[in-house]
């Protein structure tokens, strides 16, 4: 049986005695649930040696209440509960000092992608630099990486730190948020006072979740558009989509589990893709496919092009590369329709100097590989192995689960 972090803080008195008599925040989201199903602000509440006196919200809400991506929302006072309840997507991205006079330390109870551009783990982060800061405590309640082990993308490069990117972390970095926190206690150097509290029965590779407890734990949105298991093992590749002018599904029942826009061809774009590099195409399985969103890009348009499926026997999480299955579709879009305006010019969570896609690659390296006529899969595949076994060594020491 699986226990995670917020599972053992309630099951188990001693982990709590050290909160005992502290005023405690918390740092929470959608999916911040118990076995049972009940938020975690709900139970830490109910528990009666514990002091919840603040809370604060990541994007999207504390409760999940903004659907759009990079909508702000507002601080406010819990109607229930009769707490301040902070925004840290609003008027900040940082916590501030009047936010945190509120408690003596921190609970983070978030449920992470594994991804590095996912904004949860610069929340994080966030709040550790602040209560190093302040001299406040801070405890991750670990959840699981639903991407597992997996390692794949390129580390982000100096210069291009954003609030999707935190510092030179792997695209697919195969942490969880309590390792996560760990490698970011060191390798940032924040001195605060740090406690992880470790899953239990908790097997990082083991089939068939791959990361995620398929059979023990039902799958919960972190994020509206995050809705199922097949988008989060994929979305360290496709979440590129959101610097381009394809549409990523966003306004159909699947977001982030494919592409395409008006005028494409999907089967054609397949054929190509196979054909500049088919062994970045194993591990899943790819179909042409059409689609109407409702929001968001070409909304109420036809949109041809190529969907993903990794929820069947044949995904392989060691052979599916998502990065590299996506950034191939961007090539072949980008030589099969030479007219088609690929990547966007628009500011990309709050980043104007530079494209959306380098700021979501964490370099411009992409960017310049699709668009050289003369460029190969082995040019990317080189560029990508370096920092992959780069961070292959780089991540052993925190590493929680074996």
């Amino acid at each position: 049986m699986i226990c995670f972090g917020i599972d053992r803080l309630l099951l188990e008195p001693d982990l709590r005695k050290d909160l005992k008599g502290k005023r405690l925040g918390l740092l929470g989201h959608p999916a911040s649930l118990d076995s049972k199903m009940l938020h975690s602000l709900d139970v830490l509440m109910g528990m009666s040696d514990l002091k919840i006196t603040c809370a604060f919200g990541p994007q999207h809400g504390m409760r999940g209440e903004k659907q759009y991506n990079m909508i702000e929302s507002e601080d406010y006072l819990d109607p229930i509960r009769g707490i301040p309840v902070f925004s840290l997507y609003g008027e900040t991205r940082r916590p501030t000092d009047e936010m945190l006079s509120h408690c003596d330390g921190v609970l983070i109870d978030l449920q992470d992608l594994g991804c590095r551009i996912y904004t949860y783990l610069t929340s994080m982060i966030y709040m550790m630099e602040a209560c190093a800061r302040l001299k406040k405590f801070v405890w991750v309640l670990d959840r699981p990486n639903p991407a597992g082990r997996s390692l794949e993308g390129s580390i982000l490069k100096p210069g291009n730190e954003s609030f999707v990117g935190v510092g030179p972390v792997l695209m697919r970095h195969g942490l969880s948020l309590g390792e996560m926190a760990k490698w970011a206690h060191k390798v940032l150097r924040l001195d605060v006072e740090l406690k992880v509290i470790e899953m239990s029965g908790y097997q990082i590779s083991a089939a068939p979740g791959y990361g995620w407890p398929l059979e023990e734990r039902a799958w919960v949105n972190p994020s509206p558009n995050a809705p199922n298991l097949s988008m989060a093992r994929m979305y360290a590749g496709t979440v590129l989509l959101e610097g381009t002018h394809l549409s990523e599904g966003r306004g159909t029942t699947r977001p982030l589990e494919g592409f395409g826009a008006p005028g494409l061809d999907g089967l054609t774009i397949l054929k190509e893709m196979e054909r500049l590099q088919p062994k970045w195409l194993e591990g899943c399985l790819l179909r042409p496919f059409y689609f109407e969103p409702t929001f968001y890009k070409f909304k109420g348009e036809l949109c041809r092009g190529v969907q993903i499926h990794v929820d069947h026997s044949r995904y392989d999480p060691t052979r599916f590369k998502p990065y590299r299955l996506m950034a191939l579709a961007l090539k072949a879009v980008r030589r099969l329709y030479p007219e088609f305006s690929l990547f966007r010019d628009f500011a990309y969570e709050y980043v104007t100097d530079r494209p959306a896609i380098d700021v979501i690659s964490g370099c411009d390296y992409l960017r310049k590989w699709v668009g050289d006529p003369e460029s190969k899969p082995g040019d990317l595949e080189h560029f990508l192995s370096q920092d992959e076994a780069k961070w292959a060594v780089e991540m052993r020491p925190y590493q929680i689960y074996r």
